[in-house]
């Protein structure tokens, strides 16, 4: 297993004056919830322990919500700051630019090549952006993904393991749940007794056999609310630090991870279905008993989750949901029950989505190389 100290980038092998990468990186949807960071974790690098989870967790990766970055560089004669342009979906945006600044910052001991060049990142998004379909996850992957494409023309030795092991490292770093939009069908996040190579930090693919039950499985998302989070994924994350049932949490998130492997293997879809639905209101249940407390459901959440166990309990159809930190849900299925949760979902659930909008995903890879 690789530390921090093995992803400190040394002196540059070759000279490059100027170039161009281009990645797109997905979103990904947490089955078993990170919630909560380890305080005080002693790295080599006091920014680095910011971003320790203080539970394991595991996602699907998405297919169709991505961020997809260019990411154009010129060799430039001060080296003694990050100098970078910054556009998102073609216009430029000022707003953005700290969080950037602060990745850069956070990454620079890894990656001390950042402040010989000027950066171009121009970004595009595939779904609505900071309205819970976790846009920093695959924001931060894809931006991850081209910097490392640029250290590894720096380094024409490097294998493809330690590319995206760092690409994950440096991903987490500008946000913790995207390390797990880097690679792998089902990617595992913090370290489990279970779990081979888990780490801290950086995800590694699941290394079981994911069943047939789970091939191409379905995630549509339906868009309650599009606005901007209530809470912050910091803010939430910061309330864990002295909640009344933290502890018993990270206990409970271990647990159900050792349970939601055998089911990904087994394909046993009434317990993926119990296990998904109690994690998700159990993440919310942690922000509704922490100091300040706060309700992240709408009230058409809490109607499409009733209708869900309703349809299920009548058609014994294996649909279930999950929710992030907000009001959006996320309707898991299989793909051979499709057409019929599809006729629910435009029969039932739609009229509680903001003007009718919902997103149809699956299943999917990680991040691609569109540098062609």
């Amino acid at each position: 297993m690789l530390s921090e100290k093995d992803f400190i980038a040394k002196s540059t092998v070759t000279e490059i004056e100027n170039g161009s990468f281009q990645w797109s990186a997905p979103s990904n949807i947490a089955l078993v919830k990170y919630w909560g960071k380890k305080e005080n974790v002693h790295g080599i690098n006091s920014i680095t322990s910011e971003q320790i989870p203080a539970n394991p967790s595991i996602s699907f990766t998405l297919n169709h919500c991505k961020t997809i970055t260019l990411l154009d560089f010129k060799k430039k004669e001060n080296r003694n700051n990050f100098s970078f342009d910054l556009l998102f979906e073609g216009q430029p945006k000022e707003e953005f630019k700290p969080k950037i600044e602060k990745f850069l910052e956070r990454i620079v001991l890894y990656c001390p090549y950042l402040k010989d060049y000027h950066f171009t990142i121009a970004t595009q998004n595939t779904f609505p952006h900071s309205s819970g379909i976790a846009s920093s996850a695959s924001g931060m992957a894809a931006l991850a993904m081209s910097i490392m494409s640029l250290e590894k023309a720096l380094y024409p030795d490097m294998t493809e393991d330690f590319f995206y092991q760092k690409a994950s490292f440096l991903a987490r770093l500008g946000s913790g749940s995207a390390c797990r939009s880097v690679k792998g069908k089902v990617v595992v996040w913090g370290h489990h007794a279970e779990i081979d190579d888990s780490s801290d930090i950086y995800g590694v693919e699941l290394p079981t056999r994911l069943h047939a039950n789970f091939k191409n499985y379905q995630d549509t998302i339906l868009l309650v609310d599009k606005g901007e989070k209530v809470v912050s994924s910091t803010v939430g994350h910061n309330l864990m630090h002295n909640h009344p049932f933290a502890e018993q949490r990270f206990v409970q998130a271990h647990d159900n991870l050792s349970a939601m492997r055998k089911v990904l293997e087994n394909g046993n879809l009434t317990e993926f279905i119990q296990l998904v639905e109690s994690e998700a209101l159990t993440l919310h249940a942690m922000m509704m008993t922490s100091l300040p407390y706060f309700i992240l459901m709408k009230p058409n959440t809490l109607e499409i989750i009733n209708k869900i166990w309703q349809f299920r309990a009548q058609t014994q159809t294996p649909v279930c949901f999950t929710l992030d930190a907000g009001a959006n849900v996320h309707v898991l299925y299989p793909e051979n029950v499709r057409e019929t949760v599809l006729q629910f979902i435009q029969a039932e659930l739609v009229g509680y989505c903001q003007n009718g909008q919902y997103i149809c995903d699956q299943i999917g890879e990680g991040a691609i190389n569109l540098s062609v």
